[in-house]
């Protein structure tokens, strides 16, 4: 089985990821993809064959296997890798989508197309919420198929066409239990770091928002006052008797409009 795609991916993901979002991609290529291909999947080759039970009943070990491997850990595991790896695509072809829309209008549209602001940020933290549910959903598989995160070594079998209870024995359990650890780390892992982005994105622009809408907020107060000013210096003296009128501005704003009115005088 070819790896390349899922290789490539990650690669073009990493150009648009934070901080964090990258050693996501070094944890799955690393700790996980490299881990799978070089060693994972030998480990698993021949695991069928080398399932054997104390019975040569014709049709026993594949029922007894079957039954305690309803799907093999390293084409689960597999499935996990490439499930996970699949809604990075969606940041991919937002930003693609970008890339072809100014080419189309022939003119800069964004300030950067993989920046991760609007319609991309909304891209990004939907992929991340996807990779952390695919993760959960996986794990909690793992646990529910194999009744547990262990590879025991002995498994009694009473499942027809064995005419009684047999044993069967699993090759290399040892082995195996080590690498089934070693995924649920790494998954864990990767949830860990999937939330910790998708908080930090969250407060990021949270905060941008707020100050953005406070500098806005600030600057129209100053327009007010900078109005309020100008009508005040080209104001007859005799309007001087409405000064006490409901025209007067609230206190809050008038202190405004004075603290702006030194800052024009010192200006």
């Amino acid at each position: 089985m070819s790896w390349g795609f899922l290789r490539d991916l990650l690669s073009g993901v990493n150009k648009y990821s934070t901080g964090i979002g990258r050693i996501w991609v070094a944890v799955v290529f690393m700790f996980r993809l490299l881990v799978y291909i070089v060693a994972a999947e030998n480990i698993w080759k021949y695991e069928h064959d080398e399932f054997e039970c104390n019975i040569k009943q014709p049709g026993c070990e594949n029922v007894c296997f079957d039954h305690f491997f309803p799907i093999s850990h390293i084409r689960l595991w597999a499935l996990q890798l490439i499930m996970v790896s699949t809604p990075s695509l969606l940041v991919v072809f937002h930003v693609a989508y970008r890339e072809n829309r100014e080419k189309h209008h022939n003119q800069q549209l964004y300030r950067s197309p993989g920046k991760i602001d609007g319609g991309l940020l909304c891209t990004y933290l939907i992929s991340l919420i996807l990779k952390i549910a695919f993760e959960i959903v996986f794990l909690v598989l793992f646990y529910k198929l194999y009744n547990g995160f262990k590879v025991p070594r002995l498994m009694k079998c009473d499942i027809r066409p064995c005419p009684n209870t047999v044993d069967c024995f699993i090759s290399k359990p040892t082995e195996k239990m080590i690498f089934l650890c070693f995924l649920v780390v790494t998954s864990c892992l990767c949830i860990v770091l999937n939330l910790s982005e998708l908080t930090y994105l969250i407060f990021k622009y949270s905060i941008k928002c707020y100050l953005k809408r406070y500098i806005r907020k600030h600057q129209g107060s100053r327009s007010n006052c900078y109005i309020s000013e100008i009508s005040g210096r080209n104001r007859p003296a005799a309007a001087g008797r409405f000064h006490n009128s409901s025209l007067t501005l609230p206190l809050n704003i008038q202190g405004e409009c004075e603290k702006f009115s030194v800052d024009l005088q010192e200006g």
